[in-house]
């Protein structure tokens, strides 16, 4: 299985390219074979206010962490069908939906997923959940990697685990270094108390040789999700450097939204959500959505397989609403053609697309078909508004399409 998954991502990552970036785009590929995102890094909330979901809708996605399929999950379509290249996000997201179905009550739900650094989730796993997943994820999470159980991690903090958790770690590691506790960010209860502690403490980081020296090196962005091709983008929009672009959209993590409103924020300066009685979590973590999301955790599936392969085996008009993350940043102009090709061919009249680009701007003009793209509508006033309200703050566009038949 392996050989395979390997060569559907070499063929999402690799683009034709220098020698050098090649080897880049090779060891970035590989990363994808393990857990990636514990935590999916758009907003579902911007996600939903686009996607109207209503009763009727059947949604494709791309999974990642999954924080999105569920949250729709929650809102009652008629059913979300999410793919993914990396076997680990596969594993997650199916762990998520049986656990949904399947734990005694929220309480459970959200110790194992919101905590997710408890003992006793283990009990909850052999007992509630172990019994019910399919025989591929219980093999991924009953593996020993290396001496415990892999889903142990649940049992000692999730989310400071896989390729963003290990590099949040390490922006803390740096902002130690720059004397930088970020308590009173966590406690601030102004916006202007925000932006003052991202002036006085955080604006010099990005000053210090060493950061400036990491942001230099294309791989120092892996940790986010982002290849060489897509740092390329984020580097266009600083004409060629990319710190003042990271420097303004850490301050929009930081400043634009209250901390005790973005969970993003509490997941990037504390590792963890926010553990108060009002903290903010994910569409899918909160109590008043748990009854939802189990009534309709069914109608979920997760595939792992490329989205174009998915949706080529849909029928026509089959589908209202597509999410594709920041996927198309990854793709060549063949690809991107193909994906918009079954995209357009099982889209029913009004259906929505919505995607994020590293770049601000719209990367579909010029480079899908005109035949195609005519069919759609580019939603400029709901794509600005989503632009701005995604608390998540690391694109540098959200994007709708509309389709218009």
């Amino acid at each position: 299985m392996s050989i395979s998954v390997q060569a559907q991502l070499d063929a999402a990552v690799l683009q034709e390219a220098d020698h050098a970036t090649g080897r880049l785009e090779r060891l970035f590929s590989r990363l994808f074979l393990g857990l990636v995102y514990p935590q999916i890094w758009e907003d579902p909330v911007v996600d939903m206010q686009a996607l109207e979901i209503t009763p009727q809708d059947n949604l494709v996605c791309i999974a990642s962490g999954s924080c999105n399929m569920l949250s729709y999950l929650a809102a009652g379509p008629a059913s979300v069908t999410a793919a993914d290249l990396s076997p680990a996000h596969v594993a997650l997201g199916r762990l998520k939906l049986t656990a949904a179905q399947h734990l005694p009550d929220y309480a459970a739900f959200y110790q194992f997923f919101g905590c997710a650094d408890l003992a006793s989730n283990a009990d909850l796993y052999d007992r509630y959940i172990q019994p019910y997943l399919d025989a591929p994820s219980r093999s991924f999470w009953e593996a020993r990697a290396p001496f415990k159980r892999r889903i142990s991690v649940f049992q000692r903090g999730f989310y400071r685990r896989g390729l963003l958790g290990r590099f949040l770690g390490a922006v803390h590691l740096v902002a130690r270094l720059g004397r930088v506790d970020f308590a009173p960010l966590l406690a601030a209860r102004t916006l202007q108390e925000q932006q003052a502690f991202f002036d006085l403490k955080i604006a010099p980081l990005f000053d210090m040789w060493l950061v400036r020296t990491l942001a230099g090196f294309r791989a120092a962005l892996f940790g986010l999700g982002i290849p060489p091709a897509q740092y390329d983008k984020l580097a266009a929009d600083g004409d060629g450097d990319v710190l003042p672009v990271l420097r303004e959209r850490v301050r929009k993590l930081m400043c634009d939204f209250p901390i005790q409103k973005n969970y993003f924020a509490w997941q990037a300066f504390a590792r963890r959500y926010d553990p108060s009685p009002a903290g903010a979590l994910p569409p899918y973590l909160q109590q008043h959505n748990f009854t939802a999301l189990r009534r309709h955790a069914s109608k979920g599936r997760i595939v792992n397989r490329a989205l174009t392969d998915v949706l080529a085996e849909a029928p026509d008009e089959s589908k209202q609403g597509y999410v594709l993350l920041d996927a198309q940043d990854w793709m060549n102009d063949q690809q991107l053609n193909a994906l918009w090709d079954e995209i357009t061919r099982t889209a029913s009249p009004g259906a929505r697309v919505i995607f994020r680009t590293g770049g601000t701007a719209d990367i579909l003009p010029g480079r899908v078909k005109p035949e195609t793209l005519n069919r759609w509508t580019h939603d400029e006033m709901e794509s600005a508004r989503g632009t701005a309200q995604d608390r998540s703050a690391i694109y540098g566009g959200f994007h709708l399409y509309r389709f218009q038949g």
